[in-house]
């Protein structure tokens, strides 16, 4: 007999009901009565064979807030042997069962904006945004000389032991270019003019220069902050307002001329 054959016999015995198993519905239900209250158990739903001479069987829940979950309870038996064994009891979501998100990572979730004064995020030694300003690229060094760097660059006064990588700074450029300050914002579609010909623009150094400058309008909005040059505002320096545009000028004044000495003669 060959290999293939022989798995087929055992996958059609795999997939075959067992009928000790499957007619344990009670037995089922009182293990679960064991570990669960009577009036969080509801009617028996169906059964599913999960391989040889075991059976998995399906309750309705019917706790509070468990609306579309089911309670499963598996069978099992020894072979040439009548008797059922319960394998686990557990709670289980359906198709419309309302279930919590996926959890994210709390150092996922953060951002900016999130910290509070005395917070403390610590950023990771293998943070791909960083790498050592002495060396820009793979780091070959692990912690010990990692933190005796930073020990000699602090004592020579040689300033940051770490700066942008390039995955760093193209993310920080990515972010900026599509956020509020990008040439996308609904802000900038409305503008007459770019940042890049403002004079409020202040110019930064390095490579995110050629795309990115802060905003040195104090009547903007984003004041202080990093803008695209294809970003822009209604406060740009070079904004004018046309005739239709300028505030209509008071009507002149009247001056009354006439004395007291004059009314007597009406």
């Amino acid at each position: 007999m060959g290999d293939a054959v022989r798995v087929s016999i055992l996958e059609r015995k795999a997939e075959k009901p067992d009928a000790a198993t499957v007619a344990a519905v009670d037995v089922a239900r009182d293990a679960l009565l064991a570990d669960v209250p009577a009036s969080d158990v509801g009617e028996h739903l169906g059964h599913s064979v999960d391989g040889p001479r075991m059976t998995t069987h399906q309750f309705a829940c019917t706790r509070k807030g468990y609306v579309g979950w089911h309670w499963a309870v598996t069978l099992t038996r020894a072979s040439r042997q009548r008797k059922v064994t319960v394998v686990e009891t557990v709670l289980l979501p359906g198709d419309n069962a309302i279930t919590a998100p996926a959890w994210v990572p709390y150092r996922e979730r953060i951002r900016s904006g999130d910290l509070s004064p005395g917070d403390l995020l610590p950023v990771s030694d293998e943070d791909p945004r960083l790498v050592p300003t002495y060396s820009f690229g793979d780091d070959p060094l692990d912690a010990d000389d990692k933190a005796q760097i930073r020990e000699v660059a602090k004592d020579l006064g040689l300033g940051r032991s770490r700066t942008l990588s390039v995955e760093g700074r193209d993310a920080a450029a990515e972010r900026w270019y599509d956020g509020e300050a990008g040439p996308d914002s609904a802000l900038a579609k409305s503008a007459p003019e770019q940042c890049f010909t403002c004079g409020f623009l202040v110019r930064l150094a390095g490579p995110l220069s050629r795309e990115f400058g802060v905003c040195a309008n104090g009547d903007a909005n984003d004041d202080g902050r990093v803008v695209a040059f294809g970003h822009g505002c209604g406060a740009h320096s070079e904004v004018r307002l046309s005739k239709r545009q300028q505030p209509v000028p008071p009507a002149p004044p009247v001056l009354d001329t006439i004395a007291t000495d004059e009314l007597d003669l009406f």
